[in-house]
C-alpha cells in the first residue's frame, strides 16, 4: 500500500466495530475477535451455547435396549435452517397446555405474515394484544383456537389479525 494512514484508518474502524483488538503499545499486534450477536448469526457461526451433544433416543414409555452410538450434534440451526428470521418469546398462561406448551416455556417463532389453517401462530389482535393460538381462517373471520378445553376461541374479523410468526419449536427449563 502506498499510504500507511489508509491501513491505520481501516484497522481503527474494525477496532471500533469490535471485530479486532490491537495490543497496547505493540506494533503489528492485532487479534481478530469472535463475532457477536447479529453478526455471528449473519456469518452462520455456531458457539458452544447453540450446540449440544445428541446421544440418541431414550424410552419414555417402555424401556428399550440401549445401543452405544457416537454422539451427534443438536444445534438451534437444526430447527431454523429453512427460516430467514427466528426469534423466541416466553409463554405466559395455559391456553396452549394441550399442545404441551406450558406457562414459562419458550417458543421459537419463525417470522412470517402468513399462516395455514391449523398452524400455531403468534398473532396481534386489533393492534393491541399478542396471543399464541392455532390459526383458522373461516371466510371473513379468523378463529384463534386455544388448546385448552376450558377456554373459548377468539373469533374476530380477519382484517383485525396480523400474523407475526409461526411456532417451530418449544423449549422448557426445569
Amino acid at each position: 500500500m502506498s499510504s500507511l494512514a489508509t491501513v491505520h484508518k481501516h484497522i481503527s474502524n474494525l477496532e471500533e466495530k469490535g471485530l479486532v483488538k490491537r495490543g497496547y503499545n505493540q506494533s503489528r499486534s492485532i487479534d481478530v475477535l469472535p463475532p457477536r450477536g447479529r453478526m455471528k448469526q449473519f456469518m452462520g457461526l455456531n458457539s458452544t451455547a447453540t450446540m449440544v451433544p445428541l446421544y440418541g433416543r431414550i424410552g419414555a414409555s417402555q424401556p428399550f435396549e440401549s445401543v452405544e452410538q457416537p454422539p451427534e450434534e443438536l444445534r438451534f440451526s437444526d430447527f431454523t435452517k429453512s427460516s430467514q428470521e427466528v426469534f423466541a418469546v416466553e409463554v405466559s398462561g395455559d391456553s396452549m397446555q394441550d399442545e404441551g406448551i406450558l406457562d414459562h416455556d419458550y417458543v421459537l417463532v419463525e417470522k412470517t405474515k402468513t399462516a395455514r389453517n391449523g398452524e400455531i401462530v403468534l398473532a396481534l389482535v386489533g393492534n393491541e394484544e399478542n396471543t399464541l393460538k392455532r390459526f383458522y381462517k373461516e371466510g371473513d373471520k379468523v378463529r384463534l383456537q386455544p388448546s385448552n378445553a376450558t377456554m373459548k376461541p377468539i373469533i374476530v374479523p380477519a382484517e383485525s389479525v396480523e400474523i407475526q410468526g409461526r411456532v417451530i419449536a418449544v423449549l422448557r427449563k426445569y
